[in-house]
């Protein structure tokens, strides 16, 4: 089975993930299939907080891929950003 789901990466405290699919099996920061966007929870001033590629996303999903509730949300925020624009 596929997920889409974040995957850390940045310093102690100053968390940055990466949006990825990955198979279930794989760790949380190990190997995925291929890397959607990015979510910085820490943005300030000027830097992107999201950032998604929806049509990939929508790919994955329909292939069948069920994101994790936290990705979920991502999405439809990127959704909602990218209306509103």
């Amino acid at each position: 089975m596929v997920t889409i789901r974040l995957s850390r990466g940045g310093s102690k405290k100053n968390p940055f993930y990466q949006i990825v699919v990955a198979d279930i099996r794989a760790k949380r920061d190990g190997r995925y299939i291929e890397r959607l966007g990015f979510f910085n929870p820490t943005a300030k001033g000027g830097e992107v907080p999201l950032r998604v590629d929806r049509e990939r996303a929508e790919h994955w999903i329909r292939q069948g891929a069920q994101p994790t509730d936290r990705a979920r949300q991502l999405l439809k925020q990127a959704e909602r950003e990218a209306a509103a624009v």
